[in-house]
């Protein structure tokens, strides 16, 4: 399964219009969290600019100086890595630069393991999307407006019906939550989509028309 997973503002965005994210700092509840989803995954696609945040895991030792960043390090430098970029020569720590197309890419790191692959990074992300490739959708909601900047998800041009499934919330330090729903079709008829969110039921037009509590298609 391809599953698309971030954090997110209230109104639906990963990063202000300055790119900046310090909003989104996990609490030790939420790291514990984030790191039990992450090590069960069995591969990560993922843009120049995620894979540049994220290196440091990889390189600096200073990370694992407490045990739950020792423990996201350990789970994060297992995973294999791709890496999408159009500038990069070479990558560090456990990836490899992409080689062929994103469909590609995504069959071949699902072939490879029995386990679940994600994609990172908004850009790539909303490329899989379109291509109706991403199989799960998560949003973990923080309690603050940011106006503007980085959508977690791709415009839309049609209503997209979601069916979520309020009995699997998750709720965590704060406000911030996550919720997991049953499966629902994608706006392309064909794929099952599973949703991982809260409300509203559908996504209308533009992403941020209507009260954007939205975590999938």
């Amino acid at each position: 399964m391809l599953i698309y997973s971030m954090s997110v503002s209230v109104d639906g965005f990963i990063a202000d219009r300055e790119g900046a994210f310090e909003w989104t700092p996990p609490s030790e509840e939420l790291f514990r969290f984030h790191t039990a989803l992450v090590s069960e995954l069995g591969g990560y696609l993922l843009g120049r600019r995620l894979y540049e945040t994220m290196l440091v895991w990889e390189t600096d030792p200073s990370m694992r100086d407490t045990e739950l960043g020792a423990a996201f390090a350990d789970v994060w430098c297992a995973i294999p890595k791709v890496v999408f970029s159009r500038t990069l020569d070479s990558v560090q720590g456990h990836a490899r630069l992409a080689q062929t197309s994103l469909a590609e890419e995504i069959a071949g790191g699902l072939d490879a393991t029995d386990k679940d692959v994600q994609v990172g990074g908004a850009g790539l992300a909303a490329q899989a999307i379109e291509l109706g490739l991403v199989d799960e959708l998560r949003m973990f909601r923080n309690p603050v407006l940011v106006g503007g900047g980085t959508p977690f998800l791709p415009p839309v041009t049609e209503d997209v019906p979601l069916d979520p499934d309020r009995d699997h919330n998750v709720r965590l330090t704060g406000d911030l939550r996550a919720l997991r729903a049953p499966p629902a079709m994608s706006r392309t008829g064909h794929r099952p989509v599973r949703v991982i969110g809260a409300s509203p039921d559908r996504v209308c037009g533009s992403l941020h028309e209507d009260e954007p509590e939205l975590v999938s298609r």
